[in-house]
């Protein structure tokens, strides 16, 4: 959504030359006096706002209050050709962003506007951050308002009273455990066990009698009876994370599990019939290891019965506020500390990482931040130096995805013109988003290409 400004200005001329400079990346409101500001901010707040000081009768100060009087105020902007110190601490006392003088430089104004958007739009997530409130639904820490987690969340609020068998999948560390958890809580049966098992960390005959148990004297060692966890998980739920890492003697016994809800013991041939709603989880894509015929199609199929994707952090940046809310009211109560808030410049830090280790790097990063600052606030110094140093996701301030190669002369122009080739590249040929990408106005790009073509 384009973001809105409202230009207050007593002179015409100024008026119609800020709209026609900015309208490209603004949706623009002029007005000419107190009354009619007053009135566009009533009806329809704006994001932005550029005032003069002086406005005939009326004064910008005036403007100012009525713009913070309303219940959303617009970040604010004062300019005035009789810019003054006093003037400037004024207008910032008063609640105005920044502060600029006539005659404006426009490509100052512009990027100016753009920082102010910023600013706000990262003390609105951090203050979401701050009054996070526990998710009504019990879903623990399944908690998002991206597409693909809202997606993840209807389908176990749909599946989790039912007793399908449902097939988790996704990257490492992308909080399928947390997903298993959420359907068993909500399943029904939250009074009864949810037994775990990580398929990866045994062996196959050690995984075989840790799900259906073993007699006396089943093999070398077995010096007494062993319930396994499918028995231990009779009327609750069982968990089998890893799925993907069973071997085929061991599908053959699940699949068995699973279709007649009866299991046999290692070294016996008697029956036993389990209540157990099974939830599975794997980090490797099945269907492929059907067809290379590491993994058995109709084990698949049993086990696939609802399939919830997570998606990885990457993908989901708008969930990364709510995420460090919870880490941060856990972490702060496990480590006897107080909640701190993030910097700004700690946010933005996190919003704008690649997170290679999806949920759970972000879990291990925040728990750094509560136990490394001893500061009222967690900034950029008291988070994992590896998210300092690492690969910064695409963000509209900075090159984004542009990568450049170092050239073999250092001609600051020569790479000055590979650079804006690269973003006018990366941009389709949008010189509004390359300018973006570069971190300039779009009047500065231009001038530049002039620059470079003539």
């Amino acid at each position: 959504m384009t973001p809105t400004l409202l230009i207050v200005d007593d002179e015409k001329a100024t008026r119609d030359g800020l709209r026609a400079a900015l309208e490209e990346e603004f949706d623009v409101f002029v007005a000419s006096n107190l009354d009619e500001a007053t009135a566009i901010l009533k009806a329809d707040p704006p994001d932005l706002m550029l005032t003069d000081l002086r406005l005939g009768g009326d004064s910008g100060m005036d403007v100012l209050d009525a713009a913070l009087s309303i219940k959303h105020p617009p970040v604010s902007l004062m300019m005035t050709a009789y810019g003054s110190v006093d003037t400037a601490v004024e207008a910032m006392r008063r609640g105005a962003w920044h502060f600029v003088t006539k005659p404006l430089n426009l490509d100052e104004v512009e990027m100016l506007l753009k920082r102010a958007l910023r600013s706000r739009r990262l003390e609105t997530e951090n203050q979401q951050l701050r009054e996070q409130v526990p998710d009504p639904a019990n879903l623990g820490r399944l908690t998002g308002k991206s597409a693909g987690i809202r997606r993840v969340i209807e389908t176990v609020k749909q599946v989790a009273p039912t007793r399908a068998t449902v097939l988790i999948e996704g990257e490492s560390g992308t909080g399928k455990e947390v997903v298993a958890h959420a359907i068993h809580q909500i399943s029904g049966r939250p009074a009864e066990k949810m037994v775990i098992v990580h398929c990866a960390a045994l062996s196959p005959q050690l995984l075989e009698s840790e799900l259906f148990g073993h007699e006396k004297g089943a093999f070398t060692g077995a010096a007494q009876r062993r319930i396994g966890r499918f028995e231990q998980a009779d009327g609750g739920t069982l968990f089998l994370d890893e799925i993907g890492e069973i071997d085929s003697a061991t599908q053959v016994k699940l699949l068995r599990a699973l279709s007649e809800r009866t299991i046999e013991r290692v070294g016996s041939n008697a029956p036993i019939k389990v209540d157990v709603r099974v939830l599975a989880a794997t980090n490797r894509d099945l269907a492929s290891m059907v067809e290379a015929g590491d993994f058995r199609e109709d084990l698949y199929f049993r086990l696939n019965v609802v399939r919830v994707l997570m998606p990885p952090l990457r993908d989901r940046a708008e969930d990364i506020v709510l995420l460090t809310g919870g880490f941060l009211k856990e972490f702060a109560e496990e480590n006897g500390r107080p909640v701190k808030p993030l910097t700004d410049e700690a946010l933005d830090l996190l919003q704008h990482y690649t997170w290679p280790g999806n949920v759970r790097e972000l879990r291990t990063a925040i728990e750094h931040g509560v136990v490394m600052s001893n500061d009222a606030v967690i900034d950029v110094r008291h988070l994992p130096s590896a998210l300092r140093g690492g690969s910064p996701a695409p963000r509209p301030d900075s090159c984004g995805k542009i990568t450049l190669a170092a050239p073999p002369e250092f001609n600051l122009h020569a790479l000055e013109i590979r650079t804006i080739q690269a973003a006018l590249s990366e941009a389709n040929g949008n010189r509004t988003r390359a300018a973006e990408l570069l971190g300039i106005s779009r009047r500065t790009l231009q001038r530049k290409l002039k620059e470079i073509e003539g």
